[in-house]
C-alpha cells in the first residue's frame, strides 16, 4: 500500500481545486446558511462581546495577566464560585484566521463552565501582521507553561480552540515542554472547526498578512508533523475531541476528519464529532447556551448530571 503520508502528499484533494474555489473553501462566512456572511460575522462578534461582558460582570476574574513581555502576551482567568488551586482549568484560544479576534471578546464558555466548578483561561496572542505564526505557537506554549506554574495543583488542563485557535491548540501536542522546565498537566483537547494542514491556505488571501512560506506551513502543520511520527502520546488518558460544524466547508470537514484519523493512527485517544446544523460561527458561539446540542450529546451516561459541553467527553471530575 505504501506509506500513508506519502500517498496523501500525492493525492491532496485541495490541489485539484481552482484558486477561486480554494478561496471559497477557506472563507467560512461563505458557507453560512441562516444569515448573510456579514451578518453572521457581526452576530459572532456581538455574541463574543456580550458573553465577555457578562463573564466579567458576574464572575471573579483576573484580567490582563501577563504571561510574557510582549504587548499581546496577556490572559484572562475566570474562577468558579468556590476557588481552589486544585480545580480543572479550561484554556481557550480564539479564532480569526490568525489575524483577527481577541481574548477580550472570546469568553464564550466562561459562564457555563465556571458554573460547574471549572476555571477558564482565555489567552491573548499576537495576531498577524504584528505576530508571525511561529510567534503565536510560542506564545500559546508559554501561556500554558504559565498556567501550570501558577497553579501546579490543578486537576487537569483542558485545551480548547476554535478555527485558528484549534490549530494553535493542536500544535501543543508537539510542544517541547522540557525546555520550559515544566510538563503541563494536559488532560484533554477540544478542537473546534480547525485547520491542521496549512499548505492550502498559502494559496488563499488568508496568507496575505501571514506571509507563510512552504517551510513555515510545514513546520506549523500538526497534521504533517504527526504523520511524520514526531510525537507520541505521553498520557494515555489524554482525550482529543475533534469537532466540525455540519455547515462548515468540505475542506474544513476533510481537514478535521483526516486529523482525527491521523491521531488515531498515532496512538492518541481521539474522537470525532460533526455537530448537526451549525456553521463555522454558530458551533462556538452557541457554547454560551446551556441547551446547545453539544451539551446534550456529551452529557452523562444517565442524563441526570449533565455538565456543559466538553467536560464529560474529556472526563473532567464531576463537581
Amino acid at each position: 500500500m505504501g506509506d500513508p503520508a506519502e500517498l496523501r502528499k500525492g493525492e491532496a484533494p485541495w490541489k485539484k481545486l481552482s484558486k477561486e474555489e480554494l478561496e471559497r473553501q477557506y472563507t467560512p462566512s461563505t458557507w453560512v446558511v441562516r444569515l448573510g456572511a456579514e451578518e453572521a460575522l457581526r452576530t459572532y462578534s456581538q455574541t463574543g462581546n456580550e458573553a465577555t461582558k457578562k463573564a466579567r460582570a458576574t464572575r471573579r476574574s483576573l484580567l490582563d495577566v501577563r504571561y510574557g513581555d510582549g504587548e499581546a502576551e496577556k490572559l484572562d482567568i475566570y474562577f468558579p464560585e468556590k476557588v481552589s488551586e486544585a480545580l480543572p482549568f479550561c484554556v481557550f484560544l480564539h479564532g480569526g484566521n490568525w489575524q483577527s479576534g481577541s481574548k477580550d471578546a472570546s469568553a464564550f464558555m466562561v459562564n457555563p463552565l465556571t458554573a460547574q466548578g471549572v476555571t477558564v483561561v482565555v489567552v491573548g496572542y499576537a495576531i498577524a501582521p504584528k505576530g508571525t505564526l511561529d510567534q503565536m505557537v510560542d506564545q500559546v506554549t508559554r501561556s500554558i507553561v504559565f498556567v501550570q506554574k501558577q497553579y501546579p495543583r490543578n486537576e487537569g488542563i483542558y485545551l480548547s480552540g476554535h478555527s485558528a485557535g484549534a490549530h494553535l491548540a493542536a500544535m501543543m501536542l508537539l510542544a517541547n515542554w522540557t525546555k520550559h522546565g515544566v510538563t503541563p498537566n494536559l488532560k484533554g483537547f477540544f478542537l473546534v472547526s480547525g485547520i491542521y494542514d496549512l499548505e492550502p491556505i498559502m494559496h488563499t488571501s488568508v496568507n496575505d498578512p501571514l506571509l507563510l512560506t512552504l517551510e513555515d506551513a510545514q513546520r506549523n502543520s500538526p497534521q504533517r508533523l504527526l504523520e511524520a511520527g514526531l510525537t507520541q502520546p505521553v498520557d494515555p488518558a489524554c482525550h482529543i475531541l475533534v469537532t466540525v460544524g455540519h455547515h462548515d466547508s468540505p475542506e474544513f470537514h476533510r481537514q478535521s476528519r483526516e486529523f482525527y484519523q491521523t491521531l488515531c493512527r498515532a496512538g492518541w485517544k481521539a474522537s470525532f464529532k460533526e455537530v448537526h446544523d451549525v456553521d463555522h460561527f454558530e458551533i462556538i458561539w452557541k457554547l454560551t447556551q446551556p441547551d446547545y446540542v453539544l451539551t446534550q450529546e456529551v452529557g452523562g451516561p444517565d442524563n441526570r448530571n449533565r455538565v456543559p459541553h466538553l467536560l464529560p467527553v474529556l472526563h473532567l471530575p464531576p463537581k
